[in-house]
């Protein structure tokens, strides 16, 4: 038979998804949030069809929303009213929580409980190794042991008469009085640095918005240096106790004399572990200079530090000796992952082991199903939990061949 002119054009009219425009800027609707993003907001869908994102909801939470922000087909919205709460729903513990422009914005998820937090992360990870053919490989979340008073480390902006967080979504300063989720030491150094304001000696340089005070456990009001990132360090000292029990465990019944290259090795944190081990042959290489050097002060035994810029496409090319000997990778890259994995798995044919350690779900799934169409295979996935109150999720992910 003939297909009539048009048909096609009206099929693939009536298969199109549902149109989203009409709607406007403070325009007022109301939805039920259907998941939580990545970033921590309440997942909404317009009656249109758009897609918003709204701060401070949890799944099954209903309201009226007014439409802050559009674009493409998704949109950001606040809440007006809650209509239906969450049985999971709490008193925040900090006066600065919220997603005002003058809230912190910090610990977002502070108005859920902490057991609520953990399920909707561990929910995310098998969800997202699902979609590789991998749910199976997830273990339950390690939560944190402490959900305040666990964070050893913070990064403070000042304009020399206030000082607090960026607010939420925003370049703001939100002035704090304190924050409930620092290390008591981290705390006592926010209270001097409070109790030195005002201060013109904190005031930001020419054309910059505010100073930044890079704290941790090592300094104090008095020793803060302005503008002076500190070292990286994990920032919940529990957690990262048992990543580094985690490395151990998992390379115990490796041979201790094969090749190991670790990448994004920073100071040290994994490479002593692997030392203290007794590996012999340790390759550790970051991009960061001073982080290479304090390793190599280190002295660790077994352990050669070098400094590489491993974003450059040509640094696997340079790494082509040592790779091609690799038997054990061991990897924590920032939140961008390992940009060149398909470099590194064309010249590491030798590699057998995997053990990559991740703050960012997206990127390690990413990276995890390269590897997978590289003829290894996802043991096992361990989320852990190092920033209660946040979306944020580590991840211990082990690879074989």
């Amino acid at each position: 038979m003939r297909r009539r002119r048009g048909s096609r054009s009206r099929q693939v009219q009536a298969a199109a998804p549902p149109q989203t425009t009409g709607v406007q800027l403070n325009e007022i609707f109301s939805g039920t949030v259907r998941d939580v993003s990545n970033a921590g907001s309440g997942v909404v869908e317009h009656p249109g069809g758009r897609v918003f994102f709204v701060p401070g909801m949890w799944t099954g939470e209903q309201g009226t929303f007014r439409v802050t922000g559009l674009k493409g087909r998704s949109g950001h919205a606040r809440l007006e009213a809650l209509t239906l709460s969450s049985a999971h729903r709490v008193t925040p513990a900090c006066p600065h929580h919220g997603s005002g422009p003058g809230d912190c914005g910090g610990c977002p998820w502070q108005f859920i409980d902490y057991a609520a937090q953990c399920s909707a992360k561990e929910s995310r990870v098998r969800a997202a190794m699902a979609a590789l053919g991998a749910g199976a490989t997830v273990q339950a979340l390690w939560p944190s042991p402490q959900t305040y008073g666990y964070r050893n480390r913070a990064q403070f902006k000042t304009d020399g008469k206030r000082l607090g967080y960026v607010a939420a979504a925003s370049n703001a300063l939100a002035p704090i009085r304190d924050c409930p989720v620092l290390t008591a030491p981290n705390r006592e150094t926010l209270q001097g640095l409070l109790g030195r304001l005002p201060d013109p000696a904190l005031r930001p340089a020419r054309g910059r918005p505010w100073t930044s005070l890079d704290i941790d456990e090592d300094v104090t009001a008095d020793t803060v240096v302005p503008d002076r990132r500190r070292p990286f360090r994990q920032g919940n000292s529990d957690q990262n106790e048992r990543m580094q029990d985690w490395l151990a465990r998992t390379l115990e019944p490796l041979d201790r004399d094969a090749q190991v290259i670790e990448l994004f090795a920073g100071d040290g944190n994994f490479t002593a572990v692997m030392a203290r081990m007794g590996f012999t042959r340790i390759l550790a290489l970051d991009s960061a200079q001073d982080a290479i050097e304090s390793l190599a002060a280190r002295r660790l035994p077994g352990v050669t530090a070098e400094a590489c810029n491993l974003y450059a496409e040509d640094a696997y090319d340079r790494l082509r000796a040592p790779l091609g000997k690799a038997q054990i990778l061991v990897l924590d890259p920032p939140r961008d992952g390992l940009r060149h994995a398909d470099l590194l798995l064309r010249r590491a044919r030798q590699l057998s082991q995997v053990l990559y350690i991740s703050c960012d779900l997206p990127t390690f799934t990413r990276d995890v199903s390269r590897f997978l169409s590289s003829d290894f295979r996802l043991d096992s996935v361990q989320p852990l939990d190092p920033f209660p109150h946040t979306p944020h999720i580590e991840l211990l992910g082990r690879l074989s061949r």
